[in-house]
């Protein structure tokens, strides 16, 4: 006869799988945002800068990256964790 798990247990794997999405959700908006901004200032210091990279600022390409990573990294995270913890 199987145990009920333990409330202490359950609340524990709780807490670890909100570590790792918010873990994976930082690490993917940090690297994600500045890769967005690297690519951009490349981008506006060629000699002709294509129109898409005119309308876009820096700043604005970072936000957009940064919000891709934190998407792709909650993601990553509970695709990571999907069998182990459901």
């Amino acid at each position: 006869m199987q145990k009920a798990p333990s409330p202490k247990n359950h609340a524990s794997k709780d807490q670890r799988l909100v570590f790792l999405v918010v873990f994976c959700a930082i690490a993917g908006a940090i690297l994600n945002s500045s890769t967005a901004w690297a690519e951009s200032v490349k981008c506006h210091q060629t000699e002709n800068p294509s129109m898409q990279c005119v309308r876009k600022t820096p700043t604005m390409s970072a936000i957009e990256g940064g919000l891709m990573g934190i998407m792709a990294g909650t993601g990553a995270a509970l695709g990571a964790v999907c069998k182990r913890f459901f």
